[in-house]
């Protein structure tokens, strides 16, 4: 059954790439938006996050992150929506809208479960899975000196 996906992506990101190719492979019509240039609220981002920990709903390759600077795992909703609100390359991605119902990142499983990835995903199981949410070009985050 095809889907409408409204795809927030990065654009020029190898894994938004990858993914958007995947649902498309399984039928659904993909709709691209840039995340970094959409007008974010409060109210439309945080339903995206569910019920998930606020340190998954980081993009733990954005330098603020990677620095150190700022501590996903310390901090409360609030205070990382608006730090999302202010740097949306902080926002982990993709983001996923289908109908009302709304998701982060790219579970093979879970997108699978929720709307079907059939026989895009049955190419893929022939290999190994691919990690689609870990960039390939990230540098893996260093430890916070100030954490101890």
């Amino acid at each position: 059954m095809m889907t409408t996906v409204i795809f927030y992506e990065k654009a020029g990101c190898i894994n938004n790439t990858k993914q958007k190719a995947l649902l498309k492979a399984a039928g659904h019509r993909v709709i691209a938006r840039n995340l970094l240039l959409e007008s974010w609220t409060y109210d439309r981002l945080r339903p995206f996050f569910g019920d998930l920990p606020v340190a998954q709903w980081f993009n733990t390759t954005a330098p603020a992150i990677t620095s150190g600077l700022i501590v996903p795992q310390d901090l409360g909703v609030e205070i990382a929506l608006e730090l999302m609100l202010l740097d949306p390359i902080l926002i982990r991605r993709p983001l996923i809208k289908v109908g009302k119902e709304c998701h982060v990142g790219f579970d093979l499983d879970f997108i699978e479960q929720w709307i079907g990835l059939n026989t895009a995903l049955a190419l893929h199981q022939a290999k190994e899975r691919p990690d689609l949410e870990t960039c390939p070009r990230a540098k893996p985050a260093q430890p916070n000196p100030r954490r101890g």
